[in-house]
């Protein structure tokens, strides 16, 4: 018989794992907002992977309550729920390890970024951070509320984008990878919680086949 001890355990873990699923697809979906800096750090792509990724976590939630209210002598459901949970934690992997890479090199990746927003977007940016070009007035736009013209762009060396760009991303990128790793833990636990389920579901089904043999009159 699995013990009360153990199933709570399990069951704490599977709630976690039903809360990392709703935050995943509820960022997703947040940070799909017009806002240029947000979406300059989480493109359409990774917003998409961090969908695909919550729905997995949601769906392996919907597979462990099938799996957990099957009888003891049915363990299908906890193999299928063990192999789902390896797929989600290959998923956690992949998206957490391809953020942290992107934070290697954020000062040349947001160059790029920031090259490829529209004139309107790069004005609209230099005026929310006071700030001229992202390395140097060689790139500013000249236009908006700051830069207000090329005198004034050439003049102004230390108000450049890069910094508070790359401060934004950083403390973005670092949050998300870090949480992205952190659903790997409750992935993690929960398989081998669910292995402990299944061990102690087999061996309760086991004595009951001894104790049936024995015409039910169990151990001494």
């Amino acid at each position: 018989m699995v013990s009360r001890a153990l199933l709570s355990v399990w069951a704490f873990l599977d709630f976690c794992l039903l809360a990392a699923a709703g935050v995943t697809i509820a960022l997703s979906i947040v940070w799909r907002a017009p806002d240029i800096l947000m979406n300059m750090v989480f493109s359409h792509a990774d917003l998409m992977a961090g969908l695909v990724l919550g729905v997995a976590l949601l769906i392996t939630f919907a597979i462990s309550i099938s799996a957990i209210i099957q009888p003891n002598h049915v363990t299908i459901g906890l193999i299928v729920l063990n192999w789902a949970l390896i797929l989600d934690a290959l998923g956690i992997l992949i998206i957490g390890s391809f953020i942290w890479l992107y934070t290697l090199h954020e000062r040349n990746n947001f160059q790029r970024v920031f090259l490829n927003l529209s004139v309107d977007q790069r004005i609209s940016i230099q005026d929310q951070l006071q700030c001229c070009g992202y390395y140097n007035a060689s790139d500013a736009e000249i236009g908006g509320d700051f830069c207000q013209n090329a005198t004034f762009a050439q003049l102004n060396t230390t108000d450049n984008c890069v910094n508070p760009i790359t401060a934004f991303a950083d403390y973005s990128l670092n949050s998300a990878f870090t949480t992205v790793y952190g659903f790997m833990a409750i992935v993690l636990c929960l398989f081998l919680a669910s292995l402990c389920v299944m061990k102690k579901r087999e061996e309760a089904e086991r004595f009951k086949k001894i104790d049936a043999k024995r015409g039910g009159r169990g151990f001494v």
